[in-house]
């Protein structure tokens, strides 16, 4: 076990993968002379020549597209987006074809590949900069969509990601890129479609995924001084979503509130919460509440950012409500 940043661990993760199978390789704009546009990639083109560490000029949808065709060739490329709010560009190829091709085609082609980059809000970046895009993503019927919170997460979820023979869409947050945590060294996968207990508690579950989940873990520290025993639950994979996990601590605790830092309408929480509906609504004793960031474009100014964005003490509130001590 090693102390090491969300960088490194994904960065390892690549690394060990590309030792184990050649037909693996990164691609994307600055990954190997530059070694990443936030060192994701670092030394990376040093350990495996620029026959698989390959630089690409600014053009999304075409280098996606080669992605594509390498992935239908039979080999396993890793494909990275400087931001996902560049993605857009691309999404021609993730949705048209790397989702649809073993459909379209009967199953005789598959794209084994994987999608990543940075997602989410920065720092003071701006609307084009900012962005929760995974509802998009996750609407799009043969895409699977991971994103990990924590060190650990990103390692065993990016191998697993890397091997998985469907496309994957990989979704990083860039503000927990120097995040510092223990990360198994060597082998260590974790499954997709396996959502996380990151504590445990019996009075309201509280369901949020990537950066928010740290967001709720310091809302459950808050919550335990005031007597009130938050369960966290990460589900790390958005699709195929772990729902089993997440009924089954409805379950204990009879009440739910879900956290997403995109915007509220259409979005990730409005799944959940109807999902936990559907099947768990004689679990509960209060509606299930959704804390989502606000329908907004992401504003500059710091200030603004900070109130554009679910909060801690936002989630302390709604926990209070939920399980009747609001």
């Amino acid at each position: 076990m090693s102390k090491i940043t969300y960088r490194e661990a994904l960065n390892q993760a690549m690394c060990e993968e590309m030792k184990r199978d050649d037909r693996v390789f990164l691609m994307g704009e600055e990954v190997a002379e530059y070694n990443g546009a936030y060192k994701i990639s670092q030394g990376m083109l040093e350990k495996f020549g620029p026959k698989r560490v390959i630089d690409t000029p600014i053009t999304e949808l075409g280098f996606a597209g080669l992605g594509v065709g390498a992935s239908m060739a039979g080999l396993r490329p890793v494909i990275e987006f400087m931001t996902w709010n560049f993605a857009i560009l691309a999404l021609d190829q993730i949705v048209n074809a790397a989702a649809k091709m073993k459909y379209m085609s009967g199953g005789q082609y598959s794209c084994p590949m994987v999608f990543r980059g940075a997602g989410g809000s920065a720092a003071r970046v701006g609307a084009q900069h900012s962005q929760s895009l995974e509802n998009w993503l996750a609407n799009v019927p043969g895409l699977k969509v991971v994103m990990p919170s924590n060190p650990a997460d990103a390692k065993g979820l990016l191998k697993a990601a890397i091997r998985d023979n469907d496309t994957v869409v990989f979704i990083e947050n860039e503000i927990n890129y120097g995040d510092v945590g223990e990360v198994p060294d060597g082998e260590y996968i974790i499954p997709l479609g396996v959502a996380d207990v990151k504590r445990v508690g019996s009075d309201v579950t509280i369901v949020a995924h990537s950066r928010m989940t740290g967001f709720a873990l310091e809302a459950a520290k808050i919550l335990a001084e005031q007597g009130i025993e938050a369960e966290v639950i990460d589900p790390r994979t958005i699709r195929p979503l772990d729902e089993n996990t997440i009924l089954a601590s409805v379950a204990k605790t009879n009440c739910a509130v879900v956290v997403e830092e995109g915007w509220r309408f259409a979005g990730i929480g409005a799944e959940i919460s109807a999902r936990i509906m559907e099947r768990g609504f004689d679990d509960l004793d209060s509606p299930v509440i959704r804390v989502t960031g606000k329908d907004v474009p992401m504003p500059y100014a710091a200030n603004l950012e900070s109130l554009a964005l679910p909060s801690v003490l936002d989630i302390v509130e709604a926990a209070r409500v939920a399980c009747g001590r609001g």
